[in-house]
């Protein structure tokens, strides 16, 4: 009898879920996201629409991410259902719509779901798993153009930086306007012009109320 396949992020996650799912279901990790945009290219289409471009993340020497994307491929094929459980967030919503992308079975015959718990208890788990619900397209929108903003900002801005001050220096969709917030401060303070002031404090007594 095929068992069902969830996958969630760490592996030390997938132990104790296992524990407390049971010999019905089989618990991998993904070790985090499978797919980004491409390091070597700006991987987003300017001209239609900001549409990004993923690719499966290219292994390193900490990480052989292709035996990950083909372990979980050969678990989704063997499964009954298969649960996605990453972080209940817009990076964990991603996480699972990349999933559902690279690994589920194209036919389309084994039910797919989203599954969310704040803690690794056995109530928390046992709760996701009565209810399990579908991947929020929202969430993985807001991911994606936040995704999408860090490559334009720091691909694009990141060289300007190098050539005119040199260095290691980035640009950041964050850091530049907080940069920018801190240099304005800083031009508030040096124009600051120095001006004389008094404060005066009066004690009054008189017979009646003014």
């Amino acid at each position: 009898m095929s068992k069902n396949l969830v996958i969630v992020e760490s592996p030390a996650k997938a132990k104790t879920i296992n524990k407390y799912l049971g010999q019905d279901y089989t618990v991998l990790a993904s070790i985090g996201h499978i797919k980004d945009l491409p390091a070597k290219e700006l991987g987003v289409d300017v001209e239609n629409n900001f549409e990004p471009t993923y690719e499966v993340i290219p292994d390193t020497k900490k990480r052989n991410n292709k035996k990950i994307v083909s372990d979980l491929k050969k678990a989704a094929k063997a499964s009954a259902a298969i649960f996605l459980a990453a972080d209940p967030d817009r990076e964990g919503e991603a996480i699972c719509q990349h999933l559902a992308e690279e690994i589920v079975p194209k036919k389309g015959d084994k039910p797919v779901f989203r599954v969310m718990f704040n803690e690794i208890t056995r109530n928390a788990i046992k709760d996701a798993f009565i209810e399990p619900k579908q991947i929020d397209r929202n969430l993985v929108n807001a991911q994606q153009a936040r995704r999408v903003l860090d490559r334009l900002v720091g691909y694009k801005v990141s060289p300007i930086l190098w050539k005119s001050i040199g260095g290691k220096l980035s640009a950041g969709r964050v850091q530049t306007v907080a940069v920018r917030l801190v240099v304005e401060r800083e031009r508030e303070i040096e124009a600051f012009v120095k001006t004389e002031y008094w404060s005066i404090v009066a004690d009054l007594a008189a017979a009646l109320p003014p």
